[in-house]
């Protein structure tokens, strides 16, 4: 028996609904719009068109060797996972700025990336490799993902990714500890300080100088993701206003978690309404050409993203930022102290120094996946989420 979603076809064009001309700005992961004229509609279109959109696929090799072709009904939460990181890495290699046209010369470094999510079990975040990586995090393969598995299992799968260099570091207990990021995006300090205790050679600390130059940079570039639950079965209206500040920041990757039944990656907002890519649709799956290009129309969203009302947002959510540079992360960490000091919305999370005298480190204690702080956290999202699931025979 399997868990799942609803599926249904959100590629009937003639269900969308065009931007409402309004007077209210259009926020899309940083960047802000208006919709009163068809120029400025246009602008925005592009901007959620260059957005990789990744949705459910058919008759890709099967999973596991043995498992499902399809994902149709199960994978949402993970396809929505991989539009968060791919949007991590499109800021990574391209820039934010970066527009996607139809049949425009592809950048060596987009078609790495679409590599990178091409469903074949060798491709570093495929459905296969979050399938079977999720495993390990007690979910069989077929079964649907909370936001927090999902960001997980993305933490594991980026330690491989040697083109990209991310760290990817999720956030638990809605804490996010300032001294910890740092640690993990400059590895070099804590090898330097061990070194220093150890004599110097040539005026560098001794192993400092073996160090590889990817080792040593001043920063690795950071996927923050942090689980969070704003409500018990609905959103607390209290956290309306901080959630629609996220989409401001422009260190911004947006938003997954949904509605029940569904799961959605959220980019932006206007007014009341949460804009959101949906990856409810089959597709067939696609293959690499010969010359290395991929056939790309189907990895872009081409007709006016979804909305709904923010209360319709189940509070189980997953917010994902991403600091190329430590002058990044430092301004995301003052724009986040100022937001906590604004009047008209409660904190999402907390922002520290260091780490609390009450929290323990999960490495540190060795836990395994049975136990850890994420599995439990998880198993509190699911039991308060029934509502969330169905389960399909």
């Amino acid at each position: 028996m399997f868990v799942a979603t609803l599926t249904y076809d959100t590629l009937r064009f003639g269900e969308f609904e065009d931007f409402p001309e309004t007077s209210e700005p259009v926020w899309i992961l940083g960047k802000e719009y208006n919709a009163l004229t068809d120029v400025e509609k246009d602008e925005i279109l592009s901007d959620v068109t260059s957005r990789l959109w990744f949705t459910y696929r058919k008759n890709f090799p099967p999973i596991g060797g043995t498992g499902p072709t399809s994902d149709t009904g199960w994978g949402c939460m993970l396809r929505c996972g991989q539009m968060i990181l791919g949007e991590a890495l499109m800021c990574r290699h391209l820039g934010r700025d970066w527009r996607w046209a139809r049949e425009q010369k592809q950048r060596e470094e987009y078609i790495s990336i679409l590599n990178a999510f091409i469903d074949k079990k060798d491709s570093y975040y495929s459905i296969h490799q979050i399938a079977q990586m999720g495993v390990g995090e007690g979910k069989p393969i077929g079964q649907w993902y909370g936001p927090n598995t999902v960001a997980q299992v993305l933490k594991k799968l980026a330690v491989f990714d040697t083109w990209s260099r991310l760290v990817v570091h999720v956030a638990m207990d809605n804490t996010v500890i300032i001294e910890e990021i740092k640690r993990l995006c400059m590895p070099w300090l804590d090898l330097a300080g061990e070194a220093a205790g150890e004599g110097e050679v040539n005026g560098c600390p001794e192993g400092a100088c073996a160090l590889a130059e990817e080792e040593t940079a001043l920063w690795r570039p950071l996927v923050l993701l942090i689980p969070l639950r704003l409500g018990l079965s609905d959103i607390n209206e209290a956290y309306i206003e901080t959630l629609k500040q996220c989409f401001m920041l422009p260190q911004s990757l947006g938003v997954i978690g949904g509605k029940p039944n569904s799961a959605h990656y959220f980019i932006g907002y206007v007014g009341e309404e949460l804009i959101y890519l949906d990856p409810h649709t089959t597709q067939p799956a696609v293959e690499p050409c010969e010359d290395g290009q991929v056939p790309d129309d189907t990895y872009h969203c081409q007709h006016p993203p979804c909305r709904m009302h923010i209360c319709e947002l189940d509070p189980s959510i997953a917010a994902g930022f991403f600091c190329k540079t430590e002058d990044d992360f430092d301004d995301w960490c003052m724009r986040i102290r100022r937001l906590s000091c604004k009047k008209g919305g409660l904190p999402m999370f907390e922002l520290v120094d260091s780490q609390p005298v009450h929290m323990v480190s999960v490495d540190t204690l060795n836990l395994t996946p049975d136990f850890s702080d994420s599995d439990r956290l998880e198993r509190f999202f699911d039991s308060e989420d029934e509502e969330f699931e169905i389960l399909s025979l």
